[in-house]
């Protein structure tokens, strides 16, 4: 009898399981991270992760959490994280979000933050998480077209707006905006919610930190991804007026109490509290940057002025998927993007280590002749 019924239940063979999903889902468009190719002796500078490892100071803190107590649950808060993150900005921990990765940590901001009858503003070449984020939680948006010189123009941001967001500097183009710019934009935004998502700010841009006293609706987002080597231990973090930050926890709280392991917690507040090492960590980045573009520019490259760990950069007579599979062809990984089509003979290129970079214009010349 029980195995009739399960018969008569059973789905129609060869229906879709897609018939099961919320009509959220089937109009959703994912966001596409950088891939992670399996194959060996690859030089890997396609997705921004450091090439150097995390603080020895981090490291030493994660050895330590391996005990009996794993069996028992983290500090929901994270307080001596947020403590160690608050210190290191001059800010209160009242004012400081930790989540599992700024991914998360922005999708909570676009939820308790961005979603009110105007649209959100953003650029129309930025990270392409935004517009998933707003498909999501069902946001309106508008995007805001960068100029011929790929640079965002506060001007064109003073209109009415459920809130503004983008990346200083931005992605993936790498250009930085001005301190002032950013003031002047928040000037112009009194009403409404201002998100800067400094993931890449630590490589030469200004941060918006320390306009939070002066500005309540300013939200800094912020990774320990990039400058401080974690990309696999996701932790990122907001900081803003306290009146914010209870907005984000809210919203924490109602869909996940407990986002960073002890792990993430110990190993992130030992690399914050790491200062000597972070600053000699992005003191390397940036020097290779310098020797990369130049090397770019030898080979008839142009590129963008950058102020992140990566360069945009394209060649006047060779595509950039072109190149991008010529490239793969010699074990080297870079990102390409084919939209829009405004930016498709572009290519992304994180900026490795010395030895990294130079493989990298060896294939390129190889390439090109």
């Amino acid at each position: 009898m029980r195995a009739r019924r399960n018969t008569a239940c059973a789905a129609p063979e060869g229906a879709p399981v897609s018939r099961y999903w919320s009509s959220v889902v089937e109009g959703l468009t994912p966001y596409v991270p950088g891939e992670q190719p399996k194959l060996p002796d690859l030089i890997k500078l396609n997705t921004n992760e450091c090439p150097y490892g995390p603080s020895p100071r981090a490291l030493e803190a994660l050895r330590a959490e391996v005990g009996d107590t794993l069996r028992l649950y983290p500090d929901p808060n994270s307080d001596s994280l947020k403590h160690s993150i608050a210190k290191f900005h001059g800010l209160k921990p009242a004012q400081v979000f930790v989540g599992n990765g700024s991914d998360e940590v922005l999708a909570h901001v676009f939820l308790a933050l961005l979603k009110h009858e105007q649209p959100v503003l953003f650029p129309d070449i930025t990270y392409s998480f935004y517009p998933v984020y707003c498909g999501l939680y069902g946001i309106a948006y508008r995007r805001v077209p960068l100029t011929a010189s790929f640079e965002i123009r506060v001007d064109d941001y003073f209109m009415p707006n459920g809130g503004i967001i983008f990346p200083n500097p931005n992605a993936p183009t790498g250009r930085p905006l001005a301190l002032s710019e950013i003031e002047r934009l928040l000037r112009a935004n009194a009403e409404s919610v201002v998100v800067v998502d400094e993931a890449y700010v630590d490589f030469g841009a200004e941060s918006a930190v320390g306009l939070i006293e002066h500005y309540p609706q300013l939200v800094v987002a912020h990774t320990l991804s990039k400058s401080r080597s974690l990309a696999g231990l996701r932790v990122g973090y907001a900081l803003g007026n306290a009146d914010l930050i209870e907005a984000l926890r809210r919203v924490k709280d109602s869909f996940n109490s407990y986002p960073l392991d002890r792990f993430a917690a110990a190993g992130a507040a030992a690399a914050m509290e790491d200062r000597v090492y972070f600053e000699q960590t992005c003191a390397r980045v940036i020097a290779t940057r310098t020797r990369l573009v130049r090397d770019l520019a030898t080979l008839g490259f142009e590129v963008l002025p950058s102020a992140a760990n990566f360069v945009f950069a394209r060649h006047p007579r060779h595509g950039g998927a072109e190149l991008a599979a010529r490239l793969r062809e010699r074990s080297v990984i870079v990102r390409h993007f084919s939209d829009p089509p405004r930016i498709a003979q572009y290519l992304r290129i994180t900026v490795g280590t010395d030895a990294q970079c130079a493989a990298l214009i060896t294939a390129l010349g190889a390439s090109l002749a």
